[in-house]
């Protein structure tokens, strides 16, 4: 969600060794004379992860509590969503690996 890191920092990193095809790259010489430092893979293998660890070590997208509330001499039960003490869950390996956002291909079936 948001912007990719590619295009926030300016850089195509998919546009060929030639310079054309780069957005920024439209006919300026230093696009040309720029050296290419390394290939970029098309290919996403990691993603950050969405999930959170409790206290105990479960793995999820939320966490609940059930609290009991006391009303007019009854006693209901009420989930309340927690906050606190969640570690994210990190880096998450990709199987298969993804296509990057922004290489530029068309998807085509037949």
């Amino acid at each position: 969600m948001g912007a990719s890191g590619s295009k926030a920092r300016g850089l195509w990193p998919f546009a060929s060794a030639a310079g054309g095809g780069g957005p920024e790259a439209a006919g300026t010489e230093q696009a040309l004379v720029r050296p290419r430092t390394r290939a970029v893979p098309p290919f996403v293998f990691t993603r950050r992860g969405s999930m959170f660890y409790d206290e105990d070590g479960d793995l999820a997208h939320e966490f609940y509590e059930e609290t009991i509330i006391t009303k007019n001499g009854q006693k209901r039960a009420k989930l309340r969503r927690v906050h606190k003490n969640l570690i994210p869950q990190g880096i998450v390996k990709l199987d298969p690996p993804r296509i990057h956002v922004d290489f530029p291909v068309i998807l085509y079936e037949v």
